[in-house]
């Protein structure tokens, strides 16, 4: 597996990797549902690209299977218990959805998500990043967002590609998921076999965060 480089840390948190190198790392979310993980898997393995995975407890306890597969390829990565706005827990519970998620992604992926954490929505404060912080993580954000959980209504196919392509920059970080919207679209799943050949068509290769320190 390829390994990251050094993060660029932004406000203690990581946007992009700091590297002059055209590299980008691919990160999934697996909050929900698993609709487009098989796939999602798939074109990965067939394409020969790495990418990292934040997990939440209650995805790894509803398909373990699927993240015990997860962890015996990819990085995985912390994204809570219950993927709920921490802003809005008291410190205590804000803490105990941090770290009951690192031991149940643990046992069931085989792999310690730390130091690699995601806020629910991106939702945080300085409160919540100093939880996240002294629980050994790095609140990892990203470049661009796909936008493909909006649904069909919001976002399509050809829009999520677009949106990694108009964003690229050397250490790119792509948000996109591995579940289906509100309507039941698998944008971001339909969307990743372009955006791998669109990226690699501009000279970049594909890297993980398995690179990343905590501060």
């Amino acid at each position: 597996m390829i390994q990251a480089l050094p993060p660029a840390l932004v406000a203690g948190e990581l946007v992009r990797l700091q590297t002059r190198q055209h590299v980008v790392a691919l990160t999934f979310d697996g909050g929900g549902n698993a609709d487009a993980a098989q796939a999602v898997l798939a074109i990965l393995r067939r394409e020969q690209v790495p990418g990292t995975f934040f997990l939440t407890g209650h995805f790894v306890k509803i398909y373990p299977l699927l993240a015990r597969a997860i962890g015996r390829r990819y990085p995985v990565a912390n994204h809570t218990v219950d993927h709920l706005d921490l802003r809005r827990l008291s410190t205590p519970a804000a803490t105990r959805q941090i770290s009951r998620a690192q031991t149940m992604i643990e046992r069931a992926t085989g792999r310690d998500p730390r130091p690699l954490f995601r806020f629910p929505y991106g939702a945080r404060d300085l409160r919540t990043l100093s939880i996240a912080r002294e629980l050994g993580y790095v609140s990892v954000r990203w470049t661009v967002d796909t936008w493909g959980w909006m649904g069909l209504r919001s976002q399509t196919v050809a829009g999520a590609g677009r949106r990694v392509l108009d964003h690229l920059v050397p250490g790119e970080i792509v948000l996109m998921h591995l579940g289906s919207s509100r309507d039941h679209s698998t944008i971001d799943s339909k969307a990743l076999p372009g955006v791998i050949r669109a990226v690699r068509s501009r000279g970049y290769r594909f890297v993980t965060l398995s690179g990343v320190r905590a501060p």
